[in-house]
Parts: structure tokens; sequence; C-alpha cells
């Protein structure tokens, strides 16, 4: 199934049974994940309140090939704020919890524009990250890498920054902010250069703003994504990361905390 069949379902099915060439080792890619219950919340807040922030808890791995329960629900809704909750439970256990603030525009006075992308290669400079059977995860099959920044994971060869371009492998028919989620997620921890052999790692948690109004995205264009390592150690890794349009224009930013085993 495509990310926009996946789509599909994950608004009008309370359901879903994903396919294993999304998955992430044992358990699901968590941004396919987060992408599907952010979908599924966007069908409770009201109209005009886009998504503006989320944190996703990565409770459990979501297994492929079984079936997993999605549901979303308002906590509150205000005048111009509504706050929202979503979860994936399968196997009757709780797998994923996303929190996440809509909201509409306000008027202010206040205006500060966004510090400049970063300088980065063309995409066509770029190495890209191939799907290995066995090797790379299965949803590398989905999605699209060039490397701009910093060390392949596993190199020993360390440093502070990773990222690059990414777009879905097959164009969507939009480029919507579920979209984006999955994007933005599919990139390995920042701090896997660092180790000489494959190691296991994971997001136990994750924080995304959307900035709204967000710059037009048509499908097909590429994203660049950058991510820094703020400090690491004792098996975890914190990380913040941006994320820009091809025209420099900011689209999001990212925090993880990222468990390490090893």
């Amino acid at each position: 199934m495509t990310f926009d069949e996946l789509l599909d379902v994950s608004a009008n099915e309370s359901s879903v049974t994903i396919p294993a060439t999304w998955s992430q080792g044992r358990a699901m890619f968590g941004g396919l994940t987060a992408a599907l219950v952010f979908n599924r919340m966007t069908g409770v807040v009201a109209e005009g309140r886009p998504m503006r922030s989320m944190q996703v808890s990565f409770v459990g791995p979501v297994k492929p090939e079984s079936p997993a329960q999605l549901s979303a629900e308002i906590l509150r809704e205000g005048k111009a704020v509504s706050q929202a909750i979503g979860r994936i439970i399968q196997g009757g256990e709780t797998k994923l919890v996303v929190l996440a603030s809509f909201g509409g525009d306000r008027d202010s006075e206040v205006h500060v524009d966004a510090l400049p992308a970063p300088e980065a290669r063309p995409v066509s400079q770029c190495r890209g990250l191939d799907y290995i059977e066995g090797v790379t995860p299965e949803f590398i099959q989905q999605i699209e890498m060039r490397w701009a920044f910093g060390n392949f994971p596993f190199s020993g060869k360390g440093g502070r920054e990773l990222g690059g371009w990414m777009q879905f492998r097959e164009t969507p028919k939009t480029f919507s902010d579920a979209h984006i989620i999955a994007l933005v997620d599919a990139w390995p921890p920042a701090v896997l250069p660092y180790v000489k052999q494959q190691v296991k790692a994971s997001s136990l948690s994750w924080a995304l703003d959307i900035v709204h109004p967000r710059p037009a995205l048509d499908p097909g264009d590429w994203l660049l994504y950058k991510a820094a390592i703020d400090t690491a150690g004792a098996g975890y890794g914190h990380t913040q990361a941006g994320i820009w349009t091809a025209g420099g224009d900011l689209v999001a930013l990212s925090r993880q905390t990222v468990t390490v085993f090893g």
C-alpha cells in the first residue's frame, strides 16, 4: 500500500493493517504511524485550525501485518486552539500516543522571520541511501533520501550534524502535513555515525512543530532536513532539526530523544 492509500484507510476506518514494506526492524516505521494518527486527529478538529505542535510517545512497537486500532478525541476546544489526543492500540496494548495542538491564525504585532536555511549541495550531487534487503529498513523502499550533511550511520566517523534531501519515491497526490510528518521521521538518529557496527536505535519521544502559514508544496517537491546533536550519553541521544523547502522557506522544527542499544 502507498502512503496515500494508508492515509485514506486511517481517515475512514478505525483499524489499519500496515504491510511489512513499511517496517523498521521489528516495528513499523514511526513516522508512518504518527502520520496515520495525526490524519485521524484532523477529522475531529474544527476546520481552519492547522496543527501547530505535536508530541509523540513511542510506547511500544507497532507490528506489521497485524490489525491496529486508531482513535482520536478532542481534549479541549477553545476560541482559537484545539487540543487533541490520538492513540494506536494493538493486541490490547497502547503502542503510540500523540498529543497535538491545532490553532487558527491570530492578529498580532509580533513577526520575526525564520533564520535562513543552511546551504546544501543540489540533490543531483548528493549520494542516495538505496534500499538494500536485509541491511536498510524496509520503509526505505517508500522514501528517498539524499545525503547532504554529516556521515552515514555505522561509519564510526561521528559528527554533530546529519541530513539532506527527502521525498516519497512514489509521488503523492498532495503534499499535506501528514506527508511532512512521515518524511521528517525517516532520517536515522544523528548519533548513529558514532558507532562502527549496526546497533539497534529507536525514537523514545518526538516533538514536531509545523510552521503556518505553511510554504506551498507541490507533490514531488524535495524537502531539506538537517539535524544536530545537543548531547548524547548513557544510551540516549537528544537532537534538534529544521526542515526547509528547496527555496529556503522554513517548514517545520523537530526535536527527538532516541535510545541507542550499543
